[in-house]
């Protein structure tokens, strides 16, 4: 079998910022997969919204990049068990045979953007037609989609919401795609409010 003198070469991948850094992908054909990612859940915030908008604007500029949103409890299930159910069909329904599966979830692997970079490339060189990162409804997700999965993720301990969620994947992708401020995240929310002075 034949290798390519390029790829046993430590070469170095330049960043947009000057800066210079080593990856495990050079010297091989690393294309661009698609990435989903598909949400359980409520209308988002404006707020929200507007930072997902940006970030998917800015992640298109690397690779193609898909929001798909699914209504928690699709058929109005008064059951959390059948809301979950119910929900872990309609996400079963919308996953591609070939499609490596992140599933996250509070229990999952801590991963910061370098570990979340491999994630990518090992996924485009396993064969799969594309990405998707799943952000269950508000009970978690079902059985199907957890034997489903090909890994489970974590991205803090201290996310506390879905909406956040989303904002953290998707700027922890954005910071994976372009090499940029390696670091793990860990979102902070003040467990209680700020004390703001009263003025008579």
């Amino acid at each position: 079998m034949a290798v390519s003198p390029v790829a046993g070469l430590n070469s170095k991948l330049s960043l947009p910022s000057g800066k210079q850094q080593h990856s495990k992908f050079t010297g091989q054909s690393v294309r661009a997969i698609p990435i989903r990612i598909l949400t359980v859940g409520k209308n988002r915030s404006q707020g929200v919204q507007l930072i997902v908008d940006e970030y998917m604007k800015k992640l298109r500029n690397y690779c193609s990049v898909d929001d798909v949103r699914i209504k928690s409890n699709p058929k109005n299930a008064r059951d959390v068990v059948a809301q979950i159910e119910h929900e872990d069909i309609a996400v079963m329904g919308l996953i591609k045979p070939d499609e490596w599966v992140v599933m996250l979830d509070e229990r999952g692997h801590d991963v910061g953007s370098e570990q979340m970079a491999s994630l990518i490339g090992d996924a485009g060189n396993k064969g799969a037609s594309s990405l998707l990162f799943c952000i269950g409804g508000p009970y978690g997700h079902g059985r199907q989609l957890r034997e489903r999965a090909n890994i489970s993720v974590k991205l803090s301990s201290l996310v506390l919401n879905h909406e956040i969620a989303l904002v953290v994947l998707i700027e922890q992708l954005y910071r994976s795609e372009t090499g940029t401020n390696y670091y793990s995240f860990e979102v902070l929310v003040p467990l209680t409010p700020p004390l703001v002075p009263h003025l008579c």
